[in-house]
C-alpha cells in the first residue's frame, strides 16, 4: 500500500538577496532550497520531502549518495575540528538514510596564508575520522583562494553508501502513537563552538559531540526493522528544526516531554544567558528517530547498548493533531509551540 502525503504548497523564493540566515538551517534555509534551488535544479521533485541523502538504484543495489560543505570557525574546538566534522557529517547523512557508509571524496578550498601545519593537522583529522567511521577516502580536489576569502579552510565531502533493505524510512510511514527517540544529550556541539570563539564568557566542561552515528542507526535497524519509521541527524537548526520538517512532511503533530530531553546543565545555562532554546542548537553526533510505539523500548535498549548511547531517551510521541506542529510540554503541564529556527542567532558551526 502506498501512502500519499498532501504537502504544503511551495512558495517561490522572493527575497532580494541571500543573507546569513539562509544558511542557518531554519525557515530561511528551507525557503531558499525549496523556493529557488530545487525548482531550478530538480523541478520534477519540487514539493517532495527533502532527505539527507538521495537514493540511486544501480542494478540490484540501492545506493545512497550525499554531499555536504563545512565552514566552521574556529577550525578547531574542544572535542573536534573541521576535519572531524567533514567526515562525520557526511557519514551521518548516509547512516540516517539507512545506508552503510562505503566511501568519501573530499574537496578543499584553502585560503592563501593558511599555515601548512594547520592544513596538515586537518588532513590527519580527516584520515583518523574516516578510519574510525570505517570509510575510505577515495578521491578529492584542492583549490587555493585569495587571503581573506575562506576563513582558512572549507571542506566539502561527498559520500556513497549501500542502503540496508530492512530500512524502510519515510515520512509516509509515520503514524499517531509512534515514539520520538534521541540518542543522547543535545546542543553540545553548538555551545562548544560558541565557547571556542570566545563569544560567551562562560567556563564549561563541554566538548563537541562530533562522531559517526552509524553504530546507532545500524543497531536500530537490527533491533526493530520496519518499525523504524524515520531518522535524522539534527545538525543546523537542532532538534526543533528536524521535528518541524518531519511534522510538515507527514502532516502530523510531534509532542516533546521537555523534562525527558537530555540536555547538559552547561548547555542549558548558556542558552539561558543568550536567550536561546536548546532545541535549536546544532548537534554533530546524535540521531532523532521515530519508532512504532510497540517497539520503542526495544529501540531504546538497542541504542543504550552502543557505546556512547547511555543517555538515549524516549522524549515524546506522535499525535494526529494539530497537524504539522511541534509541541513541547513542560513538567508543570504548560504547552508551547516549538517552531523552526528563525534568523541567524549562531555563528558558523558546521
Amino acid at each position: 500500500m502506498t501512502t500519499t502525503i498532501a504537502l504544503p504548497r511551495v512558495q517561490a523564493f522572493g527575497d532580494v538577496q541571500v543573507e546569513m540566515a539562509h544558511g542557518a538551517g531554519g525557515k530561511a534555509s528551507r525557503r531558499l532550497v525549496e523556493g529557488l534551488i530545487v525548482p531550478a535544479l530538480m523541478p520534477e521533485t519540487s514539493g517532495e520531502p527533502l532527505n539527507d541523502a538521495a537514493s540511486v538504484t544501480v542494478g540490484s543495489e540501492q545506493l545512497a549518495i550525499t554531499t555536504d560543505s563545512f565552514v566552521v570557525r574556529p577550525l578547531r574546538f574542544r572535542g573536534g575540528s573541521i576535519g572531524d566534522l567533514a567526515v562525520n557529517g557526511t557519514v551521518n547523512d548516509l547512516a540516517v538514510a539507512g545506508a552503510t557508509p562505503l566511501a568519501l571524496v573530499c574537496s578543499l578550498i584553502v585560503e592563501a596564508g593558511t599555515p601548512s601545519e594547520t592544513l596538515r593537522s586537518e588532513m590527519l583529522a580527516v584520515g583518523e575520522a574516516a578510519r574510525r567511521a570505517g570509510v575510505r577516502i577515495v578521491g578529492g580536489d584542492t583549490k587555493v583562494v585569495e587571503h581573506g576569502k575562506a576563513d582558512g579552510l572549507y571542506i566539502t565531502t561527498t559520500g556513497l553508501g549501500r542502503v540496508d533493505p530492512r530500512a524502510r524510512l519515510s515520512p509516509a510511514w509515520v503514524r499517531p502513537g509512534d515514539r520520538i527517540l534521541v540518542t543522547g544529550h543535545i546542543g553540545d556541539h553548538g555551545i562548544t563552538v560558541l565557547l571556542a570563539r570566545g563569544d560567551l564568557d562562560l567556563a564549561a566542561d563541554l566538548g563537541s559531540d562530533t562522531r559517526s552515528v552509524y553504530p546507532f542507526a545500524a543497531a536500530l535497524v537490527d533491533a526493530v526493522g520496519a518499525d523504524l519509521r524515520w531518522m535524522r541527524d539534527p545538525t543546523r537548526g537542532g532538534l526543533a528544526t528536524s521535528l518541524n520538517e518531519i511534522a510538515r512532511d507527514c502532516g502530523l503533530c510531534f509532542v516533546l516531554e521537555e523534562e525527558l530531553v537530555p540536555v547538559r546543565d552547561e548547555v542549558r545555562g548558556a542558552c539561558e544567558l543568550l536567550g536561546l532554546d536548546p532545541l535549536h542548537i546544532a548537534n554533530e553526533g546524535q540521531i532523532v528517530a521515530i519508532v512504532a510505539g510497540a517497539s520503542a523500548e526495544s529501540a531504546l535498549d538497542a541504542i543504550r547498548s552502543v557505546r556512547g548511547g547511555e543517555a538515549a531517551a524516549i522524549v515524546g510521541r506522535v499525535d494526529a493533531a494539530p497537524a504539522r506542529t511541534v509541541l513541547a510540554v513542560a513538567s508543570y503541564g504548560g504547552t508551547r509551540v516549538v517552531d523552526m529556527l528563525v534568523g541567524d542567532p549562531l555563528p558558523r558551526i558546521c
